[in-house]
């Protein structure tokens, strides 16, 4: 897609809406054209160069009204003008978005989080801009073709002058493509790296004051700020610089044409309205050559930002950018919509046959892992650190793209296992819990119905409720950025209290009880036996895991070295009874 079809799909979204603005603009460049005639009339009556048609005071009502009327279009143009950039902004802001939150969390984003935002914040906006000026560059090339015949038939040479700078500014503008879009890319490259840095040095305080590191790494930052204002002055110098050569490029046409106007004056062929015209019509032919010139500059530099927008779909095609979508920008926004459990979403066996996934960057991962899950089964994986626990879990639910291997969801095959794995078929909770600066009762909702009987349940299930009690606001507390206000086994059991109330088919919990005392772990996993009400796949190593499980999976370097009961497995495998003896050590 080039970046021509990228702003024609853009204008297309909102077809009407563009044509709206296009249309404003085009009158408000207009309207300058109405009160060049009349300053010639004007001068022209003074001078009794020519007989006034209307008195002078009228010729001052007119001018003070077609500048009134151009000053209300100014603001139903910038209406016009901010309603379509808002829309399509928001719709490629959202149509990258739904694109990530639908891969694997392994191919979610191609590049850092700095860098992405950059893309959501800069390269969009740098798309808004070209396809804003789009609008303006239309608008003045028809004052341009409309100021020009009228012009050509007052002084053909004069007028030839007037228009001859915009052959210089597209010639410049053409000659700078490859330069413009180098600097872009560099600059843009440089904001996203500042942009992670912030965020890495926000989400590592603890860890940075523990360790002592705090000059290394402002340190660090300085030199990622230098590399950025570096970056970021050589694209507004080279930006600065094009202005000045179509503003230069102007103000010589201008020189030109004040001598050859006075010139003709002298010779009588060139009347005192006729060089008012001209200067009058100067301002806003010099004002389009400009503006034709930032245009062309914008067009070039989004040519950039297409490219850096497009490798956020990593392999999907571009065109998903433009995919037309709602964004319901006024009225209330719809309630979400949560899936209803039907009897195909009832689990009664999950199998997984030969599930592989390796690591591009290391080559490790799991290899031909075989699964089976029977209807409320409580299975844990247990192993070694680096064993390829998390992997397999994560590769199950196509969090990870699986590599090879077939997954059965009550013997149907489970085609895209990343959007079929949610609720309420299945709910997971990772390692490391996500929660946001948000009240504890909607990080445990998270959009799903708020229903009083669910919500308490949940709470209890996760051992939850003599926390909720002593905290100052109970379930309306707000817990801060990451849940910082909660101990590590209270957000634990928070991601916990979250998967609960999906009442999905399958939980999957990823070391959940690692943050946990052993009594309160006890609790949490008898709890869990008391309502039966899902499968259980549990990733852990801890003794009261182990204890209720049905059946339990050791790894060893991402292969199955062994399976069974614990008691089978301490019989047996060598592997498990390290694990376990540890575990009592």
């Amino acid at each position: 897609m080039t970046t021509f079809q990228l702003l024609w799909r853009l204008v297309k979204y909102r077809p009407l809406l563009y044509t709206a603005n296009a249309a404003m603009w085009t009158l408000i460049y207009l309207a300058p054209i109405a009160p060049g005639l009349l300053t010639k009339a004007f001068f022209d009556a003074l001078s009794d160069s020519a007989a006034a048609k209307l008195g002078l005071w009228a010729i001052i009502a007119l001018l003070l009204g077609t500048a009134a009327a151009r000053s209300g279009l100014i603001v139903a143009g910038f209406i016009t003008d901010v309603n379509f950039r808002m829309r399509i902004g928001g719709l490629l802001r959202r149509n990258m978005l739904h694109h990530i939150l639908n891969e694997p969390g392994a191919k979610a984003i191609p590049v850092s989080p700095g860098e992405a935002i950059s893309n959501f914040r800069d390269d969009v906006e740098q798309t808004e801009e070209a396809i804003s000026w789009s609008v303006d560059a239309f608008g003045m090339t028809v004052f341009a073709v409309v100021s020009f015949f009228i012009l050509v038939r007052i002084d053909m040479q004069l007028t030839l002058l007037v228009f001859v700078p915009l052959v210089l500014v597209v010639t410049a503008a053409q000659l700078s493509t490859s330069l413009l879009q180098k600097v872009r890319a560099a600059s843009r490259e440089a904001t996203g790296q500042v942009t992670e840095a912030i965020s890495e040095m926000f989400g590592a305080v603890q860890a940075i004051q523990v360790a002592g590191a705090e000059s290394r790494v402002i340190d660090r930052f300085k030199a990622l700020g230098d590399q950025r204002r570096s970056a970021v002055l050589k694209d507004k110098l080279l930006n600065q610089t094009l202005d000045s050569v179509f503003s230069n490029a102007v103000n010589l046409g201008t020189g030109l044409i004040l001598l050859l106007g006075a010139q003709a004056m002298r010779s009588g062929s060139f009347t005192v309205g006729d060089f008012a015209l001209f200067v009058y019509y100067l301002t806003f032919v010099t004002q389009f050559i400009q503006n034709f010139g930032k245009f062309l500059t914008y067009f070039k530099q989004t040519e950039v930002a297409k490219q850096r927008m497009e490798s956020l779909l990593q392999d999907a095609p571009p065109d998903r950018l433009v995919e037309p979508h709602p964004l319901r920008l006024r009225g209330p926004l719809p309630e979400p919509v949560i899936p209803a459990k039907t009897a195909e979403d009832e689990l009664h066996l999950l199998e997984a046959t030969a599930l592989t996934y390796r690591y591009p960057e290391t080559g490790r991962g799991i290899e031909g892992i075989d699964l089976r899950l029977p209807r409320h089964s409580f299975t844990v994986v247990t192993g070694r650190i680096g064993s390829g626990k998390t992997t397999l879990v994560r590769t199950l639910l196509g969090l990870l793209p699986k590599d090879g291997g077939d997954i059965r969801w009550n013997g149907r095959s489970v085609g895209d296992p990343a959007r079929f794995f949610v609720p309420p078929r299945s709910a997971y909770t990772s390692q490391v819990p996500r929660l946001y600066s948000d009240t504890l009762k909607r990080n445990i909702l998270l959009g799903a119905a708020d229903d009083p009987a669910k919500l308490d349940a949940a709470i209890r299930a996760a051992v939850l409720e003599t926390d909720i009690a002593g905290l100052p606001a109970g379930l309306d507390t707000v817990i801060g950025p990451r849940g910082v206000k909660l101990s590590g086994g209270q957000a634990q059991r928070t991601a916990a209290a979250r998967m609960f109330v999906r009442e999905a088919e399958l939980l999957v919990f990823d070391d959940l009880s690692s943050a946990l005392d052993v009594e309160t772990e006890r609790r949490l996993w008898e709890r869990l036996f008391e309502r039966r009400a899902a499968t259980c796949l549990v990733v852990s190593h801890r003794k009261a895991a182990l204890a209720h499980a049905d059946r339990i999976l050791v790894l060893k370097d991402g292969r199955l070295e062994a399976e069974g009961t614990l008691e089978e497995l301490l019989e047996r495998s060598e592997e498990m009874r390290r694990l376990w003896n540890r575990e009592l050590e």
